[in-house]
C-alpha cells in the first residue's frame, strides 16, 4: 500500500501544521489531515489536502481516518505547556484513547507505519532534581516515574506502540520530543510553552511601557529547546528509519529560563526588570537531550541553534501580536504578590 495516504492525526495543532507543510514541499499528493477543531481553530489549513474535522478519541472516526492509508503520523493529543499540563492530568490522561483507537485502526486497516508523537516527559522524576542534569538517556525512562498525568500517558502509548509492533506487526516508530518551538505555534491562551510566552511577555513589555516580566520559578530551571523545522526533519527522519526503540528528538543545547529571556531581550533590544512566581508550575529543575542514540541511529541530530530559532519565533509572536492587539495591550495576568524583583 505504498501509494496509500499518509494520515497526519492532529495536523491542526502547531507541529502537525508545519509536518503537512513539510509533506507537501517533499511532493506528496496524498496526505490526509485530521483534527478535532474547527478548521478555523487550525494554525495552518492547506490546499491540495484531505482536511477532515473528526474527533479521534472516538473508535469509528480512527476506522475512516486510518483507511486507505500507508502512513500514519499520529500527533493529535489534549497538551499544552507547562501551566496546562501540570493543571488539567485527567484530561492530558484521556488522550490514551486516540492513541488505542490510532492504533487498532491501524492494525485493522494494514498500516505499513505508525509514528507516534511521545515527550521527554516520560523521564523519571528523579534523574531530573538538578538544573545542571545529566543529559538524558532514552534508558532513563525506566524505573518508571514520569510527569503526573501527561508523562503517564504518553509512556503508556508508548508501551502500546510497542506491543502493537510485537504482537501484530505494525511497524511502530517513537520520537520523545523536547520543548519545541516557532513560527505559528500557539502564544497565548495557557497553552503556550516557555519560548512563545516569554517573547509575548516582552513584546507586552514594550507595548504597555512598563519594562518588566514575570518568569515562573526562580529562573534557574533548565530545558532545551528545539526548533520546528529541526522536529519537523527529525520526525521524517524517524518515521523512516530501520531503529524501532523510542529515540530522544531535541537539542542539547541546556539554558536556564533565565538565559533564555536574556536571549529574547537582546533580540527584542529591550531590558527588563524581572518578577519572579515561585508558586507557578514549573516542571522538573532540569531537563536535557542526550542525542547518543539518535546520532546512531539516524547520523543527524537538530542543529538550528536556540538564538537562530528564537530570532524567527519572536519576530512572528512579535508580528502576530501588534495584528490581533494593534498598538493597544492584550489581556495579561497582574504581576503576582509576594514575587520578588531583580532590577536590571
Amino acid at each position: 500500500m505504498a501509494d496509500g495516504w499518509i494520515v497526519v492525526a492532529g495536523a491542526g495543532g502547531f507541529i502537525g501544521g508545519h509536518l503537512v507543510s513539510e509533506l507537501l514541499r517533499r511532493g506528496e499528493r496524498r496526505v490526509r489531515a485530521i483534527d478535532c477543531k474547527p478548521l478555523d481553530a487550525w494554525h495552518q489549513v492547506h490546499d491540495g489536502v484531505e482536511n477532515v474535522v473528526a474527533d479521534l478519541s472516538r473508535r469509528e472516526a480512527c476506522q475512516q481516518a486510518c483507511e486507505g492509508a500507508s502512513r500514519i503520523y499520529q500527533l493529535a493529543a489534549d497538551m499544552g505547556g507547562m501551566g496546562f499540563i501540570e493543571n488539567h492530568k485527567a484530561a492530558c490522561m484521556l488522550s490514551v484513547l486516540t492513541n488505542t483507537h490510532m492504533l487498532i485502526a491501524a492494525r485493522d486497516q494494514g498500516v505499513e507505519r505508525f509514528f507516534y508523537a511521545s515527550s521527554a516527559c516520560v523521564y523519571a522524576a528523579d534523574k531530573q532534581g538538578d538544573p545542571q542534569v545529566r543529559p538524558l538517556r532514552e534508558e532513563d525512562a525506566y524505573p518508571a516515574m514520569p510527569e503526573d498525568g501527561y508523562g503517564w500517558e504518553k509512556l503508556f502509548s508508548e508501551r502500546m506502540a510497542h506491543h502493537f509492533r510485537e504482537d501484530f506487526g505494525l511497524e511502530t516508530r517513537v520520537a520523545r520530543y523536547h520543548n519545541v518551538y516557532g513560527p505559528l505555534g500557539t502564544w497565548e491562551g495557557g497553552r503556550e510553552k516557555a519560548p512563545a510566552a516569554l517573547c509575548r511577555k516582552v513584546v507586552e513589555a514594550i507595548v504597555s511601557g512598563d519594562h518588566s516580566i514575570e518568569i515562573w520559578g526562580n529562573g534557574e530551571q533548565t530545558r532545551s529547546f528545539m526548533y520546528i523545522d529541526d522536529c519537523i526533519e527529525g520526525t521524517l527522519r524517524i518515521a523512516d528509519a530501520a531503529h524501532a526503540e523510542p529515540l530522544n528528538l531535541g537539542s542539547s543545547e541546556l539554558v536556564s529560563l533565565n538565559q533564555l529571556v536574556d536571549v529574547i531581550e537582546e533580540i527584542a533590544g529591550v531590558r527588563l526588570t524581572r518578577y519572579y512566581d515561585p508558586d507557578a508550575p514549573i516542571g522538573v529543575a532540569g531537563r536535557n537531550s542526550d542525542n547518543t542514540a539518535l546520532r546512531a541511529a539516524l547520523g543527524w541530530e537538530p542543529s538550528v541553534s536556540l538564538r537562530s530559532g528564537l530570532e524567527k519565533t519572536y519576530k512572528w509572536v512579535h508580528d502576530a501580536y501588534l495584528r490581533r492587539y494593534g498598538g493597544r495591550l492584550g489581556p495579561r495576568p497582574a504581576s503576582p504578590r509576594g514575587a520578588h524583583t531583580r532590577e536590571r
